[in-house]
């Protein structure tokens, strides 16, 4: 039985992370400043990731509630550019990753997975991508102190992973994240191509971030590595050929794709961690 440590455990990604690591048999315990909405079934601590002594006792152990964890999800972040002045939103995100990555070397644990973005991407494509579907090939593009620090995520953990040869750090770039009620708005979008041109018309279920989480948490691998995460079909019924002609009529298409296939390609996950989606907002609304 692993004993796996969620940080960010009471947002969208955290609640179906924690959900989905339960139903397959690990022990799960939370970390964030925000409590639980209701009792998720495992043990919960209110902690400041930013702060590196709360985050050390975090990762290893909290009194009576749990004794060293075997594994972390590192999901704690402030989500997206805007939501606060830009120094405060790269001063967490950045120092609540270190904090994980270090305590987890002080402490031993080799396997960590944490949330990157697809921001590093280039979003929100004011400058086309360089090709369609993007992937995890081209150098980081990033476009807000959000991005900025996620990207700089993804080179410390290189580092960590430099000096501790038998670390495992998988970074998931996460597509804009969806839970079924938010389905119901997705038909809207075909009337203005340029309503989610900013991701590629691209999003991520709750539950496959979840899935790709333990898929990442499950890989026997060791260093550092990227993936983006994101359903296998587009948030439009347009076809993909329809909208790159109307939205971005010069990048080159790398590959064939099908008329609704997602274009943050998933291929790298598909092949490395086994990730298959399992949901599509089609089969909801």
């Amino acid at each position: 039985m692993t004993t796996v440590l969620v940080t960010g455990s009471s947002g969208k990604v955290g609640r179906a992370c924690v959900k989905d690591l339960l139903e397959h048999g690990y022990d799960v315990v939370c970390a964030d400043v925000v409590p639980p909405r209701e009792d998720q079934g495992c043990p919960f601590t209110q902690v400041e990731l930013s702060d590196f002594g709360q985050t050390l006792q975090a990762v290893a152990g909290i009194d009576d509630r749990y004794a060293g964890v075997d594994a972390i999800v590192h999901l704690a972040a402030i989500p997206a550019p805007g939501r606060s002045a830009n120094s405060v939103i790269f001063e967490n995100n950045i120092l609540s990753t270190y904090n994980i990555f270090e305590s987890a070397r002080v402490l031993g644990i080799k396997n960590v997975v944490w949330a990157s973005s697809e921001t590093v991407l280039g979003l929100p494509f004011e400058t086309p991508p360089p090709y369609a579907p993007v992937d995890e090939d081209y150098p980081g593009r990033p476009e807000s102190a959000y991005s900025l620090s996620k990207l700089l995520g993804e080179e410390m953990a290189k580092q960590y992973c430099r000096w501790e040869p038998d670390m495992k750090i998988i970074g998931l770039r996460f597509s804009n994240v969806m839970e079924p009620q938010d389905y119901a708005a997705f038909p809207s979008f075909d009337s203005d191509a340029m309503k989610r041109k900013w991701n590629l018309w691209a999003y991520i279920d709750a539950r496959d971030a979840a899935q790709g989480i333990r898929k990442a948490l499950e890989y026997q691998g060791t260093g550092a590595d990227v993936f983006i995460i994101a359903n296998a079909d587009s948030v439009m019924s347009r076809p993909n050929a329809d909208l790159m002609a109307e939205v971005f009529p010069d990048v080159p298409m790398k590959k064939e794709v099908g008329a609704h296939e997602t274009l943050l390609s998933i291929d790298k996950a598909r092949r490395i961690l086994g990730y298959e989606p399992a949901y599509s907002w089609r089969d909801e609304v």
